[in-house]
């Protein structure tokens, strides 16, 4: 079998990593996913094989990396809410930080020399001009932002010192919405993100929604986010790797779409997509969040020619919804 198709990817059974498997899947890849499946799910896998295992168990990760001898690794094991790293820093600093220099180093035992890298737009912090580009400072506001940026440094260090070694970091911004069939979504015991949760009151789940900080500095007052549907985000993966398998040098691509919603837009969106008018509550901010998050998105539209096709909110929303009734199904 041809190596260049072979790929390995760290926390592929979780909600992003479970949907660029399928992709890479589908686009005639070979997959195998490194998972522990503290949060992921067995499940979600629907392309390639699967090894339960942890980052911190090096000798399982070189000998797995070893014997599938992948082109290279597709990186989104981590921890991802930003309130918990607030609360919980070392958590962070281990499970993010010190698990990717772990597996930098099995890649450089086993002679593996690309990796894409699944970074976040909390590395910019709360940025002073709007839309962020990648050439913004980087001035991360939680434990979160800061241990991506770590690892940001680890890549960028390696391949300065080996010309053998190239990667690409992918600055998320708000990740949203599920699989177009409804074959994968969110699917986590206590999720925090904004549309899920307003999705599931909805549902009757939670019994409201909660609003952090109504007296931000925007329109409304309310946080602005650029929020991404998983699938194009997905696509960015794929171009992303045709990108550094072709050659290229090691580079940074924010992944967004250059405009963003407040949460009350959100939230009278998911009103409209679900027909239901669900009780929501206003309280106090959440530590560690930026007022405003807007992608500067023409590096990644030019160099990886990534032609977005979910690109509005409503959209989003209604696979998100269309999911969320899914797994209400699935779980009575």
């Amino acid at each position: 079998m041809n190596k260049l198709t072979r790929v390995v990817v760290t926390g592929g059974a979780g909600y992003i990593g479970s949907h660029v498997v399928l992709a890479l899947g589908e686009a005639g890849y070979d997959v195998l996913t490194y998972d522990n499946l503290s949060t992921g799910n067995r499940d979600a896998i629907l392309s390639g094989e699967l090894v339960v295992g942890d980052l911190a168990d090096k000798d399982l990760l070189i000998k797995t990396l070893t014997e599938f001898n992948p082109a290279a690794v597709l990186h989104f094991a981590a921890s991802i809410e930003v309130g918990e790293s607030v609360s919980n820093p070392l958590k962070y600093y281990r499970n993010n930080s010190v698990n990717a220099l772990n597996l930098l180093e099995a890649l450089r035992v086993t002679e593996i020399g690309q990796m894409i890298f699944s970074s976040t737009a909390a590395v910019y912090g709360n940025p002073t001009q709007l839309p962020v580009t990648e050439e913004a400072s980087l001035q991360p506001i939680n434990p979160y932002g800061a241990s991506k940026l770590m690892t940001e440094r680890f890549l960028s260090d390696l391949a300065l010192a080996n010309d053998d070694f190239r990667y690409i970091a992918l600055r998320y911004f708000n990740v949203a919405g599920a699989d177009p069939e409804t074959r994968l979504g969110q699917d986590y015991a206590n999720p925090t993100h904004l549309i899920t949760r307003a999705l599931k009151t909805a549902l009757g789940i939670f019994p409201q929604l909660q609003i952090f900080g109504t007296d931000y500095p925007t329109q409304d007052g309310t946080c602005i986010r650029d929020y991404i549907h998983v699938a194009d985000l997905a696509q960015a993966h794929l171009d992303a790797l045709r990108y550094l398998t072709s050659g290229h040098s090691s580079t940074i691509f924010n992944c967004g779409y250059g405009h963003g919603f407040s949460v009350n837009a959100v939230v009278s969106m998911a009103k409209k997509v679900t027909g239901v008018d669900f009780p929501v509550v206003e309280t106090d901010r959440r530590e560690g969040d930026p007022a405003a998050l807007i992608a500067g998105c023409e590096r990644i539209r030019k160099d990886l020619d990534w032609r977005p096709r979910f690109d509005d909110l409503e959209v989003i929303l209604h696979t998100a919804w269309e999911w969320e009734k899914k797994l209400a199904t699935r779980d009575a």
